[in-house]
């Protein structure tokens, strides 16, 4: 638990793109029924997002490596899921309330840069069945850490945070620590351990964001593709539906 994060470069988003998806037809299962040491607390939703969803939903390999995650933490710990399959509109949302931001306070930089810049915290909104963003997969959540009294352990930044220190490796860098920042490392590691020992891989620009099955975890883990394309909780709805009209015929 005391090894620090490897400091890992930032994903080659064309290349990310080009791995190829065989879509394994996993269904999403809904993060709000898990035992108590995972919780969910859908944050897009509380913060009043146009479109976000009330429910934390994931693939089912996702969730089951969540509940691993969860059940190595030490007691009174408890794995808080703050978001995962996102819809389209709330990452074109994200992508276009960052990628503002970026240019009001750089209105000289170039297109090509701001998008950079955007996309070091959010990915390109795509639905594209090639190259999907990843929250769309279900691969993705993002994912914090909350003690006995349901407060969330200090990570150096908040949730969603744009800046550099909250790249997951960021207070590794620093030569000597105070109190406080090694408080952060000793956090984030326990995070990124337990995540990563049960299969996720993570967003170097984001502590929070945790990713399996999808392109970005075949990239990071080194798999020749991904398992999981765009899917949406009404794909379930459906199944379900056409199951119960089948055995009412």
């Amino acid at each position: 638990m005391n090894a620090p994060i490897p400091l890992l470069h930032d994903p080659d988003w064309s290349r990310v793109s080009a791995l190829p998806i065989r879509e394994n037809h996993e269904e999403l299962v809904p993060a709000s029924l898990a035992p108590a040491n995972l919780a969910c607390y859908p944050a897009y939703y509380k913060l009043g997002i146009p479109n976000a969803v009330p429910e934390c939903h994931m693939r089912r390999g996702v969730y089951q490596r969540l509940l691993a995650a969860a059940r190595s933490l030490p007691k009174g710990l408890t794995l808080l899921v703050m978001d995962s399959w996102r819809p389209y509109s709330v990452q074109q949302y994200l992508y276009d309330t960052l990628y503002n931001a970026i240019e009001n306070h750089w209105p000289d930089k170039p297109a090509a840069e701001l998008e950079q810049l955007t996309r070091e915290f959010v990915s390109l909104p795509s639905t594209d069945p090639r190259a999907p963003s990843p929250h769309l997969t279900g691969g993705s959540v993002d994912v914090t850490l909350i003690d006995e009294h349901g407060l969330m352990l200090d990570m150096g930044t908040q949730f969603d945070e744009a800046t550099p220190w909250s790249h997951t490796a960021a207070f590794e860098q620093l030569a000597t620590p105070t109190p406080h920042e090694q408080q952060v490392i000793a956090n984030r590691r326990l995070l990124y351990r337990a995540m990563t020992n049960a299969g996720f891989t993570n967003l170097p620009s984001e502590w929070w964001h945790y990713d399996f099955g999808n392109q970005l975890w075949a990239w990071y883990s080194g798999q020749p593709r991904a398992c999981y394309g765009p899917t949406h909780p009404e794909s379930l709805e459906c199944r379900w539906r056409r199951e119960i009209d089948r055995r009412h015929q």
